[in-house]
């Protein structure tokens, strides 16, 4: 069956703007860099795939450049001559010659599964298992942004039902101030909507138990990742202290870590991002221990374009364990798109695009428009 073999692999970083800054913990953002990957197989199937990082290198140590050279000089070489069915024979071969870099593997598993899927005329989904629902729900998170600008945002989008539940960004400023801010906000909500916070481990053990239950008490009804990524023992202090649902992130980078999190009853929520996990398989690996240890799972993001986003979403439909919904909204922060099809955002929810593979057709002139040069 030499047409599921791999004749090649090919990148090109995107640069694509953004429709306004998004502003991180450390950073705000103003484009996001993409790495698109195509792998070809020796029939001429093409199948794509997406290395992003939210806002550059700062959230797990890749980037697009990084992430460039990894597969392009270890990664790609590993995959070449081999059957675009063979995912997890390729998955080892690389654990060989790169240790992390998993934002880079999952760029280039991706775009193997997207050419499998392809090749045998089928969706993504089903080969991850078939579809248990064809939706899911998609919460919108603002950056760090003063108090009026957020409840115009959140008006805009409850009135349009494009959105009924909002994530917000803290860490970037005084714990304090940045308190009152959310707080406020509730206030001026009244529950219309769904409050959820991302504190991007930004908060040491001391400013969590000072700060977390003033969040508390204005009815957040989830807290992201508050203390840094390898206290987990901290995260299961609060978990334990605190009337809400904690989400484990940045603490949630691997299978292994998950069990570390269910071990420790650190989260009753894991954010699983197909990127920060090197792919499709290892996402299903941490949903099947999160299920195993009744911890519920949402599709997460790093703002990924729309290959990376579809690729998740697909992950996410396939999955029973994603009983928390989803933050898949990468492609609605892009000024422009470069797939024919946009994904379809409504009541709520995104939706699974239909047709073999990821589902969506690249569009070759927005791709060469946002090529870097």
């Amino acid at each position: 069956m030499s047409d599921l073999i791999i004749r090649s692999v090919e990148t090109r970083i995107l640069d694509v703007p953004l429709i306004r800054p998004h502003k991180f913990a450390t950073t705000t953002a103003t484009a996001q860099s993409i790495l698109l990957v195509a792998v070809i197989t020796e029939d001429g199937v093409v199948g794509y795939g997406e290395g992003v990082t939210p806002g550059g290198p700062w959230w797990g140590g890749e980037s697009a450049e990084t992430m460039q050279v990894l597969v392009e000089k270890y990664l790609a070489p590993v995959a070449v001559g081999r059957r675009v069915d063979e995912v997890p024979a390729v998955l080892e071969a690389m654990e060989g010659v790169v240790a992390r870099g998993r934002f880079a593997k999952a760029a280039l598993e991706i775009a193997m599964f997207d050419a499998w899927a392809r090749s045998v005329e089928v969706p993504v989904r089903s080969l991850l298992g078939g579809a248990v629902r064809d939706s899911i729900e998609c919460t919108w998170a603002l950056g760090a942004m003063p108090l009026e600008e957020m409840v115009a945002e959140i008006d805009e989008l409850l009135a349009a039902d494009r959105h009924r539940s909002f994530k917000l960004k803290m860490g970037a400023l005084d714990p304090a101030e940045d308190v009152a801010r959310i707080a406020a906000l509730a206030d001026r909500l009244d529950g219309r909507a769904g409050l959820r916070v991302d504190i991007n481990a930004r908060w040491d053990r001391f400013t969590a138990n000072v700060h977390l239950p003033a969040l508390v008490e204005a009815g957040i009804e989830l807290i992201e990742q508050p203390t840094p990524t390898e206290h987990i023992e901290v995260l299961a202090e609060l978990n334990r202290s605190l009337p809400v649902q904690f989400m484990a992130d940045e603490s949630v980078q691997s299978p292994h870590d998950a069990l570390e999190v269910a071990r420790r009853d650190a989260a009753g929520v894991i954010a699983v991002k197909t990127t920060k996990l090197g792919g499709l398989t290892r996402g299903k690996e941490v949903v099947a221990i999160a299920r195993a240890a009744g911890i519920a799972c949402h599709a997460a993001t790093s703002l990924e374009g729309p290959i990376g986003t579809v690729a998740s979403l697909h992950l996410a439909c396939a999955e029973p364990g994603f009983n928390y919904g989803s933050e898949l909204f990468g492609p609605l922060l892009l000024a422009e798109t470069y797939v024919t099809t946009p994904i379809r955002y409504e009541a709520g929810r995104v939706h699974l695009p239909p047709g073999p593979g990821l589902g969506v057709e690249i569009d070759h002139d927005a791709v060469e428009k946002f090529t870097r040069r």
